[in-house]
Protein backbone atom coordinates (compact mmCIF):
# COMPACT_ATOMS: atom_id res chain seq x y z
CA UNK A 1 0.00 0.00 0.00
CA UNK A 2 3.06 2.00 -0.13
CA UNK A 3 3.37 5.22 3.15
CA UNK A 4 0.97 6.90 5.18
CA UNK A 5 1.04 10.41 4.23
CA UNK A 6 0.25 12.89 6.31
CA UNK A 7 -2.15 16.54 5.89
CA UNK A 8 -3.05 19.19 8.29
CA UNK A 9 -5.86 20.98 7.84
CA UNK A 10 -7.91 23.81 9.48
CA UNK A 11 -9.44 21.19 12.01
CA UNK A 12 -6.23 19.25 13.17
CA UNK A 13 -3.97 16.65 11.20
CA UNK A 14 -5.33 13.54 8.73
CA UNK A 15 -3.41 10.46 7.76
CA UNK A 16 -4.45 8.59 4.21
CA UNK A 17 -2.78 6.04 2.37
CA UNK A 18 -0.79 6.47 -1.13
CA UNK A 19 -1.17 3.65 -3.70
CA UNK A 20 0.43 3.98 -7.31
CA UNK A 21 1.26 7.33 -6.88
CA UNK A 22 -1.82 8.47 -5.39
CA UNK A 23 -3.09 9.99 -2.05
CA UNK A 24 -6.21 9.18 -0.75
CA UNK A 25 -8.05 10.64 2.76
CA UNK A 26 -11.42 9.45 3.58
CA UNK A 27 -13.77 10.35 6.17
CA UNK A 28 -12.74 13.88 7.18
CA UNK A 29 -15.64 15.84 8.96
CA UNK A 30 -16.80 19.12 6.92
CA UNK A 31 -19.28 19.45 9.20
CA UNK A 32 -20.61 18.23 12.74
CA UNK A 33 -22.91 14.70 13.38
CA UNK A 34 -26.50 16.30 12.41
CA UNK A 35 -27.97 14.03 15.84
CA UNK A 36 -29.02 14.74 18.99
CA UNK A 37 -29.00 18.86 19.32
CA UNK A 38 -28.22 19.28 15.87
CA UNK A 39 -30.54 17.13 14.19
CA UNK A 40 -33.00 19.50 11.53
CA UNK A 41 -30.80 22.15 11.88
CA UNK A 42 -28.00 23.82 9.61
CA UNK A 43 -24.97 22.18 9.01
CA UNK A 44 -22.58 22.79 12.08
CA UNK A 45 -18.71 23.76 11.71
CA UNK A 46 -16.97 20.33 12.32
CA UNK A 47 -15.00 19.86 16.03
CA UNK A 48 -11.22 19.85 15.85
CA UNK A 49 -9.10 16.80 16.91
CA UNK A 50 -5.89 16.51 18.92
CA UNK A 51 -3.19 14.20 17.13
CA UNK A 52 -3.42 12.43 14.01
CA UNK A 53 -7.16 11.19 12.91
CA UNK A 54 -7.11 8.21 10.45
CA UNK A 55 -8.68 9.17 7.61
CA UNK A 56 -8.13 5.51 5.86
CA UNK A 57 -11.64 4.83 5.70
CA UNK A 58 -14.99 6.13 4.59
CA UNK A 59 -17.27 7.91 7.08
CA UNK A 60 -20.29 6.59 8.07
CA UNK A 61 -23.46 6.67 5.77
CA UNK A 62 -26.30 8.60 5.72
CA UNK A 63 -29.44 6.83 7.31
CA UNK A 64 -31.41 5.10 4.44
CA UNK A 65 -32.69 1.95 3.55
CA UNK A 66 -31.67 -0.39 0.37
CA UNK A 67 -33.26 -0.02 -3.14
CA UNK A 68 -36.35 -2.23 -3.35
CA UNK A 69 -37.11 -4.83 -5.97
CA UNK A 70 -35.81 -5.25 -9.15
CA UNK A 71 -34.06 -1.90 -8.92
CA UNK A 72 -31.95 -3.37 -5.67
CA UNK A 73 -30.27 -5.95 -7.50
CA UNK A 74 -28.79 -3.07 -10.16
CA UNK A 75 -28.31 -0.62 -7.91
CA UNK A 76 -26.26 -1.63 -4.44
CA UNK A 77 -25.76 -0.17 -1.18
CA UNK A 78 -23.26 0.32 1.39
CA UNK A 79 -24.33 0.82 5.19
CA UNK A 80 -21.43 2.59 7.28
CA UNK A 81 -22.99 2.79 11.10
CA UNK A 82 -22.31 5.50 12.91
CA UNK A 83 -23.08 9.09 13.28
CA UNK A 84 -20.52 11.49 11.17
CA UNK A 85 -21.86 11.20 8.12
CA UNK A 86 -20.97 14.48 6.67
CA UNK A 87 -17.47 14.06 5.83
CA UNK A 88 -15.41 14.49 2.53
CA UNK A 89 -13.13 11.97 0.97
CA UNK A 90 -9.92 12.99 -1.17
CA UNK A 91 -7.96 11.72 -3.76
CA UNK A 92 -4.93 13.26 -5.26
CA UNK A 93 -1.97 13.21 -6.97
CA UNK A 94 1.59 13.13 -5.43
CA UNK A 95 3.17 16.05 -5.64
CA UNK A 96 0.06 18.36 -6.50
CA UNK A 97 0.03 21.91 -6.68
CA UNK A 98 -2.46 24.34 -7.97
CA UNK A 99 -4.41 21.26 -9.67
CA UNK A 100 -8.14 21.13 -10.87
CA UNK A 101 -10.45 19.97 -8.51
CA UNK A 102 -13.92 18.12 -9.25
CA UNK A 103 -16.59 17.49 -6.39
CA UNK A 104 -18.62 14.69 -7.05
CA UNK A 105 -22.18 14.64 -5.48
CA UNK A 106 -24.19 11.48 -5.41
CA UNK A 107 -27.57 10.62 -6.68
CA UNK A 108 -30.55 8.42 -5.18
CA UNK A 109 -33.46 10.12 -5.66
CA UNK A 110 -32.46 12.66 -2.43
CA UNK A 111 -32.76 9.96 0.13
CA UNK A 112 -30.30 6.72 -1.30
CA UNK A 113 -26.92 6.52 -2.35
CA UNK A 114 -23.73 7.14 -0.50
CA UNK A 115 -19.93 8.44 -1.90
CA UNK A 116 -18.71 5.00 -0.26
CA UNK A 117 -19.91 3.10 -3.34
CA UNK A 118 -16.94 1.91 -5.19
CA UNK A 119 -17.90 2.50 -8.47
CA UNK A 120 -17.39 6.32 -7.52
CA UNK A 121 -13.93 5.65 -6.59
CA UNK A 122 -11.96 8.69 -7.71
CA UNK A 123 -8.82 7.15 -8.97
CA UNK A 124 -9.22 7.52 -12.75
CA UNK A 125 -9.28 11.24 -11.83
CA UNK A 126 -6.54 12.09 -9.75
CA UNK A 127 -4.50 9.72 -12.02
CA UNK A 128 -5.19 12.47 -15.03
CA UNK A 129 -3.61 15.37 -12.17
CA UNK A 130 -7.38 16.36 -10.86
CA UNK A 131 -7.85 16.28 -6.97
CA UNK A 132 -10.98 14.84 -6.84
CA UNK A 133 -13.57 14.93 -3.46
CA UNK A 134 -16.82 14.00 -2.86
CA UNK A 135 -19.43 14.12 0.12
CA UNK A 136 -22.12 12.81 1.87
CA UNK A 137 -25.06 14.78 2.64
CA UNK A 138 -28.62 13.92 4.72
CA UNK A 139 -31.06 12.01 2.58
CA UNK A 140 -34.76 11.49 3.53
CA UNK A 141 -36.58 12.69 6.49
CA UNK A 142 -33.47 13.90 7.26
CA UNK A 143 -32.19 16.07 4.80
CA UNK A 144 -35.13 17.59 2.83
CA UNK A 145 -38.33 17.23 5.35
CA UNK A 146 -40.27 20.64 5.33
CA UNK A 147 -40.78 21.47 8.84
CA UNK A 148 -42.50 23.88 10.98
CA UNK A 149 -39.55 24.97 13.09
CA UNK A 150 -36.82 23.52 10.89
CA UNK A 151 -34.47 24.87 7.87
CA UNK A 152 -35.67 24.16 4.06
CA UNK A 153 -33.10 21.89 2.45
CA UNK A 154 -30.96 20.65 5.26
CA UNK A 155 -29.49 18.00 2.52
CA UNK A 156 -28.63 21.04 0.31
CA UNK A 157 -27.12 22.92 2.81
CA UNK A 158 -24.66 20.10 3.67
CA UNK A 159 -23.77 20.15 0.10
CA UNK A 160 -22.93 24.13 0.19
CA UNK A 161 -20.80 23.24 3.34
CA UNK A 162 -19.03 20.41 1.78
CA UNK A 163 -18.31 22.94 -0.97
CA UNK A 164 -17.05 25.32 1.44
CA UNK A 165 -14.84 23.27 2.94
CA UNK A 166 -13.35 21.98 -0.48
CA UNK A 167 -12.78 25.61 -1.34
CA UNK A 168 -10.78 26.10 2.06
CA UNK A 169 -8.87 23.06 2.77
CA UNK A 170 -8.30 21.70 -0.85
CA UNK A 171 -4.99 23.65 -0.96
CA UNK A 172 -3.31 21.34 1.54
CA UNK A 173 -4.04 18.36 -1.16
CA UNK A 174 -2.78 20.50 -3.95
CA UNK A 175 -6.08 21.62 -5.25
CA UNK A 176 -6.69 25.30 -6.64
CA UNK A 177 -9.43 26.53 -4.73
CA UNK A 178 -10.36 28.71 -7.81
CA UNK A 179 -10.77 25.51 -10.26
CA UNK A 180 -13.44 24.12 -8.08
CA UNK A 181 -16.24 21.96 -10.84
CA UNK A 182 -19.23 20.61 -8.94
CA UNK A 183 -20.61 17.33 -10.96
CA UNK A 184 -23.37 15.03 -9.56
CA UNK A 185 -25.83 12.56 -11.45
CA UNK A 186 -29.64 12.20 -11.00
CA UNK A 187 -30.21 13.97 -7.58
CA UNK A 188 -26.63 14.79 -7.04
CA UNK A 189 -27.16 16.66 -10.46
CA UNK A 190 -29.96 18.31 -9.05
CA UNK A 191 -28.35 18.97 -6.50
CA UNK A 192 -25.83 20.41 -8.51
CA UNK A 193 -27.66 22.84 -9.97
CA UNK A 194 -29.39 24.05 -7.08
CA UNK A 195 -25.88 25.12 -5.56
CA UNK A 196 -25.32 26.98 -9.33
CA UNK A 197 -28.89 28.51 -8.50
CA UNK A 198 -27.01 29.79 -5.05
CA UNK A 199 -25.14 33.12 -5.07
CA UNK A 200 -23.04 32.26 -2.05
CA UNK A 201 -21.84 28.38 -3.77
CA UNK A 202 -21.95 29.94 -6.95
CA UNK A 203 -19.28 32.20 -6.37
CA UNK A 204 -17.02 29.05 -5.60
CA UNK A 205 -17.70 27.24 -8.74
CA UNK A 206 -15.65 27.40 -11.90
CA UNK A 207 -17.66 24.35 -13.77
CA UNK A 208 -20.27 22.26 -13.66
CA UNK A 209 -21.33 19.16 -14.89
CA UNK A 210 -24.81 17.71 -14.73
CA UNK A 211 -25.98 14.31 -15.43
CA UNK A 212 -29.44 13.25 -15.90
CA UNK A 213 -30.08 15.56 -13.11
CA UNK A 214 -33.72 17.14 -12.47
CA UNK A 215 -33.63 20.95 -12.32
CA UNK A 216 -36.88 22.33 -11.02
CA UNK A 217 -37.16 23.02 -7.30
CA UNK A 218 -41.06 22.93 -6.34
CA UNK A 219 -43.10 25.38 -4.48
CA UNK A 220 -42.72 25.23 -0.92
CA UNK A 221 -46.20 23.50 -0.52
CA UNK A 222 -45.87 20.91 -2.80
CA UNK A 223 -42.34 19.83 -1.61
CA UNK A 224 -44.02 19.52 1.49
CA UNK A 225 -46.54 16.76 0.38
CA UNK A 226 -44.24 14.33 0.92
CA UNK A 227 -43.44 15.17 4.63
CA UNK A 228 -47.48 15.71 5.29
CA UNK A 229 -47.99 12.28 4.51
CA UNK A 230 -45.87 10.65 6.36
CA UNK A 231 -46.48 12.97 9.73
CA UNK A 232 -50.08 11.96 9.09
CA UNK A 233 -48.86 7.70 8.69
CA UNK A 234 -47.14 8.39 12.11
CA UNK A 235 -49.84 10.27 13.74
CA UNK A 236 -47.04 13.70 14.63
CA UNK A 237 -47.42 16.51 13.53
CA UNK A 238 -44.93 17.82 10.96
CA UNK A 239 -43.14 19.73 13.32
CA UNK A 240 -39.36 19.82 13.86
CA UNK A 241 -39.44 18.51 17.56
CA UNK A 242 -41.72 15.75 16.64
CA UNK A 243 -39.80 14.63 14.02
CA UNK A 244 -36.84 15.00 16.05
CA UNK A 245 -38.41 12.95 18.93
CA UNK A 246 -38.38 10.07 16.40
CA UNK A 247 -35.43 8.27 15.49
CA UNK A 248 -33.99 7.60 12.07
CA UNK A 249 -35.01 3.54 11.54
CA UNK A 250 -38.88 4.82 12.44
CA UNK A 251 -39.23 7.60 10.17
CA UNK A 252 -37.31 5.20 7.37
CA UNK A 253 -39.65 2.64 7.67
CA UNK A 254 -42.64 4.82 7.72
CA UNK A 255 -41.25 6.23 4.45
CA UNK A 256 -41.20 2.46 3.01
CA UNK A 257 -44.47 1.84 3.93
CA UNK A 258 -45.60 5.40 1.98
CA UNK A 259 -43.68 4.23 -0.90
CA UNK A 260 -44.74 1.00 -1.45
CA UNK A 261 -45.71 0.72 -4.82
CA UNK A 262 -45.00 3.85 -6.40
CA UNK A 263 -42.99 4.85 -9.52
CA UNK A 264 -41.10 8.41 -10.47
CA UNK A 265 -44.56 9.41 -12.04
CA UNK A 266 -47.08 7.99 -9.57
CA UNK A 267 -48.28 7.06 -5.87
CA UNK A 268 -46.94 8.61 -3.27
CA UNK A 269 -44.72 11.62 -3.33
CA UNK A 270 -41.02 11.81 -3.15
CA UNK A 271 -38.71 14.26 -1.53
CA UNK A 272 -37.75 17.49 -3.88
CA UNK A 273 -35.75 20.18 -3.21
CA UNK A 274 -38.63 23.35 -1.95
CA UNK A 275 -38.19 26.86 -3.13
CA UNK A 276 -37.09 28.68 -0.13
CA UNK A 277 -35.88 32.50 0.53
CA UNK A 278 -32.89 31.15 2.85
CA UNK A 279 -31.65 27.92 0.85
CA UNK A 280 -32.99 28.39 -2.60
CA UNK A 281 -34.42 31.73 -3.81
CA UNK A 282 -34.75 30.52 -7.44
CA UNK A 283 -35.80 26.92 -9.19
CA UNK A 284 -32.69 25.91 -10.85
CA UNK A 285 -34.39 25.68 -14.29
CA UNK A 286 -34.90 29.33 -14.10
CA UNK A 287 -31.26 30.45 -12.72
CA UNK A 288 -29.44 28.53 -15.01
CA UNK A 289 -30.50 30.04 -17.89
CA UNK A 290 -28.55 33.13 -17.28
CA UNK A 291 -25.84 31.48 -15.88
CA UNK A 292 -22.28 32.19 -16.96
CA UNK A 293 -20.75 29.21 -15.60
CA UNK A 294 -19.60 26.74 -18.19
CA UNK A 295 -21.53 23.45 -18.13
CA UNK A 296 -21.04 20.35 -19.51
CA UNK A 297 -24.90 18.45 -19.29
CA UNK A 298 -26.76 15.62 -20.35
CA UNK A 299 -28.95 12.50 -20.37
CA UNK A 300 -29.07 8.78 -21.40
CA UNK A 301 -31.24 7.75 -24.50
CA UNK A 302 -33.42 5.09 -22.60
CA UNK A 303 -33.27 6.82 -18.88
CA UNK A 304 -37.01 5.29 -17.91
CA UNK A 305 -36.09 1.63 -18.39
CA UNK A 306 -33.83 1.76 -14.71
CA UNK A 307 -37.25 2.99 -12.81
CA UNK A 308 -39.31 1.06 -15.10
CA UNK A 309 -38.74 -2.74 -15.78
CA UNK A 310 -39.78 -4.57 -18.62
CA UNK A 311 -43.16 -6.12 -17.40
CA UNK A 312 -44.09 -2.61 -16.04
CA UNK A 313 -43.56 -0.92 -19.64
CA UNK A 314 -45.60 -3.90 -20.88
CA UNK A 315 -48.76 -2.97 -19.02
CA UNK A 316 -48.70 0.01 -19.31
CA UNK A 317 -52.43 0.90 -22.14
CA UNK A 318 -53.53 3.68 -24.11
CA UNK A 319 -55.48 4.64 -21.50
CA UNK A 320 -52.85 4.61 -18.55
CA UNK A 321 -50.82 6.76 -21.40
CA UNK A 322 -53.46 9.16 -22.34
CA UNK A 323 -53.75 9.66 -18.27
CA UNK A 324 -50.34 10.30 -17.42
CA UNK A 325 -50.56 12.72 -20.88
CA UNK A 326 -53.44 14.66 -18.96
CA UNK A 327 -51.52 14.59 -15.67
CA UNK A 328 -48.27 16.08 -17.06
CA UNK A 329 -50.34 18.75 -19.53
CA UNK A 330 -48.67 16.68 -22.25
CA UNK A 331 -50.47 17.65 -25.59
CA UNK A 332 -51.51 15.16 -28.47
CA UNK A 333 -49.67 16.25 -31.12
CA UNK A 334 -46.44 15.50 -28.63
CA UNK A 335 -47.19 11.80 -28.02
CA UNK A 336 -48.05 12.12 -32.39
CA UNK A 337 -44.32 13.19 -32.64
CA UNK A 338 -42.86 10.76 -30.59
CA UNK A 339 -44.61 7.63 -32.23
CA UNK A 340 -42.92 9.05 -35.30
CA UNK A 341 -39.50 9.18 -33.80
CA UNK A 342 -39.69 5.62 -32.70
CA UNK A 343 -41.08 3.64 -35.13
CA UNK A 344 -42.09 0.12 -33.93
CA UNK A 345 -42.28 1.34 -30.36
CA UNK A 346 -44.95 -0.02 -28.13
CA UNK A 347 -47.04 2.13 -25.90
CA UNK A 348 -45.33 1.72 -23.02
CA UNK A 349 -41.81 2.67 -24.10
CA UNK A 350 -43.38 5.45 -25.62
CA UNK A 351 -44.59 6.56 -22.06
CA UNK A 352 -41.24 5.75 -20.77
CA UNK A 353 -39.50 8.36 -23.61
CA UNK A 354 -41.95 11.08 -22.82
CA UNK A 355 -41.60 10.70 -19.14
CA UNK A 356 -37.12 10.85 -19.83
CA UNK A 357 -37.89 13.83 -21.47
CA UNK A 358 -40.33 15.53 -19.13
CA UNK A 359 -38.29 14.96 -16.56
CA UNK A 360 -34.71 14.98 -17.89
CA UNK A 361 -34.23 15.86 -21.54
CA UNK A 362 -36.54 18.74 -22.29
CA UNK A 363 -34.99 20.79 -19.36
CA UNK A 364 -31.55 20.13 -19.95
CA UNK A 365 -32.05 21.30 -23.61
CA UNK A 366 -33.92 24.20 -22.73
CA UNK A 367 -31.23 25.62 -20.24
CA UNK A 368 -28.56 24.67 -22.94
CA UNK A 369 -30.31 26.87 -25.16
CA UNK A 370 -30.73 29.59 -23.30
CA UNK A 371 -27.69 30.20 -21.50
CA UNK A 372 -25.25 32.80 -22.72
CA UNK A 373 -22.36 31.04 -21.69
CA UNK A 374 -20.22 27.46 -23.44
CA UNK A 375 -22.95 24.72 -22.82
CA UNK A 376 -22.10 21.46 -23.96
CA UNK A 377 -24.24 18.67 -24.25
CA UNK A 378 -23.87 14.77 -24.67
CA UNK A 379 -26.50 11.94 -25.01
CA UNK A 380 -25.21 8.64 -23.48
CA UNK A 381 -26.75 6.12 -26.02
CA UNK A 382 -24.61 2.91 -25.33
CA UNK A 383 -27.14 0.09 -24.44
CA UNK A 384 -26.62 -3.06 -22.05
CA UNK A 385 -27.19 -6.15 -22.44
CA UNK A 386 -28.43 -6.28 -18.81
CA UNK A 387 -32.24 -7.06 -18.82
CA UNK A 388 -33.32 -5.17 -21.81
CA UNK A 389 -31.97 -2.18 -19.86
CA UNK A 390 -30.61 -0.13 -23.05
CA UNK A 391 -29.16 3.20 -22.48
CA UNK A 392 -30.91 3.20 -19.03
CA UNK A 393 -30.54 5.62 -16.18
CA UNK A 394 -27.14 5.82 -14.38
CA UNK A 395 -25.52 3.75 -17.05
CA UNK A 396 -22.94 5.59 -17.41
CA UNK A 397 -21.57 6.25 -14.33
CA UNK A 398 -19.15 3.25 -14.76
CA UNK A 399 -17.63 5.14 -17.85
CA UNK A 400 -17.13 8.62 -16.48
CA UNK A 401 -15.78 7.34 -13.96
CA UNK A 402 -13.61 4.30 -15.73
CA UNK A 403 -14.44 1.45 -13.50
CA UNK A 404 -16.12 -0.73 -15.79
CA UNK A 405 -14.31 -3.82 -13.71
CA UNK A 406 -15.68 -2.99 -10.63
CA UNK A 407 -18.93 -5.47 -9.65
CA UNK A 408 -21.10 -2.65 -8.98
CA UNK A 409 -20.89 -1.09 -12.36
CA UNK A 410 -21.31 -4.37 -13.82
CA UNK A 411 -24.08 -4.65 -12.31
CA UNK A 412 -26.02 -2.36 -14.94
CA UNK A 413 -23.38 -2.61 -17.69
CA UNK A 414 -22.66 -6.42 -17.78
CA UNK A 415 -18.80 -7.87 -18.21
CA UNK A 416 -17.86 -6.90 -21.19
CA UNK A 417 -19.08 -3.33 -21.86
CA UNK A 418 -16.51 -1.23 -24.40
CA UNK A 419 -13.69 -0.56 -22.15
CA UNK A 420 -12.24 2.15 -24.81
CA UNK A 421 -15.62 3.67 -24.59
CA UNK A 422 -15.30 4.51 -21.13
CA UNK A 423 -11.40 5.72 -21.57
CA UNK A 424 -12.88 8.04 -24.43
CA UNK A 425 -15.60 9.21 -21.98
CA UNK A 426 -13.54 9.92 -18.78
CA UNK A 427 -11.10 11.70 -21.01
CA UNK A 428 -13.68 14.02 -22.33
CA UNK A 429 -14.71 14.42 -18.72
CA UNK A 430 -10.92 15.32 -17.33
CA UNK A 431 -10.89 17.60 -20.42
CA UNK A 432 -13.44 19.97 -19.04
CA UNK A 433 -12.64 19.69 -15.61
CA UNK A 434 -9.22 21.07 -16.63
CA UNK A 435 -9.80 23.15 -19.33
CA UNK A 436 -13.59 23.92 -19.78
CA UNK A 437 -13.84 22.65 -22.90
CA UNK A 438 -14.62 18.62 -23.05
CA UNK A 439 -13.94 18.49 -26.55
CA UNK A 440 -17.29 18.92 -28.51
CA UNK A 441 -18.71 22.15 -29.79
CA UNK A 442 -20.50 23.77 -27.86
CA UNK A 443 -24.44 23.48 -27.83
CA UNK A 444 -25.73 26.78 -28.95
CA UNK A 445 -28.27 27.50 -32.00
CA UNK A 446 -26.73 24.29 -34.03
CA UNK A 447 -27.56 22.14 -31.25
CA UNK A 448 -24.71 20.12 -31.16
CA UNK A 449 -24.85 17.14 -29.02
CA UNK A 450 -21.80 14.23 -28.75
CA UNK A 451 -23.48 11.01 -28.59
CA UNK A 452 -21.74 8.27 -26.88
CA UNK A 453 -22.36 4.69 -28.29
CA UNK A 454 -20.39 2.21 -29.99
CA UNK A 455 -19.17 5.07 -32.48
CA UNK A 456 -18.94 8.67 -30.84
CA UNK A 457 -20.00 11.51 -32.95
CA UNK A 458 -21.17 14.91 -32.70
CA UNK A 459 -24.57 15.64 -33.68
CA UNK A 460 -27.59 17.56 -34.25
CA UNK A 461 -29.79 16.53 -31.36
CA UNK A 462 -31.87 14.10 -31.85
CA UNK A 463 -36.02 14.21 -31.79
CA UNK A 464 -36.11 17.74 -31.34
CA UNK A 465 -39.54 18.61 -32.78
CA UNK A 466 -41.08 16.52 -29.99
CA UNK A 467 -39.04 17.99 -27.13
CA UNK A 468 -40.22 21.42 -28.42
CA UNK A 469 -43.36 20.19 -28.02
CA UNK A 470 -42.93 18.96 -24.26
CA UNK A 471 -44.44 21.31 -21.47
Amino acid sequence: MGQEPRVSISTGVLRGTTADGIRRFLGIPYAAPPFGENRFRKPQPPAPWDGVRDATAFGPTAPQLPYPGAIGELLGSVRIPGEDILTVNVWAPEGADGAPVVLWIHGGALERGTAALPAYDGTSFARAGIVFASIGYRLGSEGFSVLDGAPRNLGLRDAAAGLEWVHREIPAFGGDPHRITVMGESAGGGLTAALLARDDSRALIARAIIQSGPLEAQPEAKAARVTTQLAKRLDVPAERSAFAALPPDELLQARRAQATGSSPLGGAPGFQLAIDPDSLPRSPHEALRSLTTPLLIGTNTDEYRLWFPPEALAGISRAKLFAARLALRIPGRAERAYRAAWPGAGTGEIFGQLATDVMLRAPATRVAADKPSPTFVYEFAWQSPVRDLRAAHALELGFVFDTLADAESQRLAGPDAPQLLAERMNADWVRFISTGDPGWPAFDARRITRVYDEQVEDLPQRRTRGLDLLP
